[in-house]
């Protein structure tokens, strides 16, 4: 079981939330004039790599509130972000 700490209602257990995915993945900014094949590398193509990444995550079963934090993807090693309180996403 992975604990996830929200900023707004501490540690909790992995079941209350739903993982929004790379908080550094932007979206394109005109997607309409992508061809099929960078849409689906934008879509299916993730970097995945190993250590410390920015994730967003929403506590739908608590708050209701987005936030990101740092997770590390071998260790699954959870911290706080610097400078991060939590977002209204």
């Amino acid at each position: 079981m992975l604990l996830i700490p929200c900023p707004y209602c501490g540690e909790r257990n992995e079941h209350e939330f739903v993982c929004g995915g790379d908080a550094e993945r932007m979206r394109p900014p005109s997607p309409q004039d992508l061809d099929d094949a960078a849409w689906q590398d934008y879509l299916y193509n993730n970097t995945n790599a190993k250590g410390w990444v920015r994730e967003r995550w929403w506590h739908v079963l608590g708050c209701g509130r987005w936030f990101e934090i740092e997770r590390h993807t071998v260790a699954h090693a959870i911290r706080q972000p610097e400078g991060s309180g939590g977002s209204d996403g």
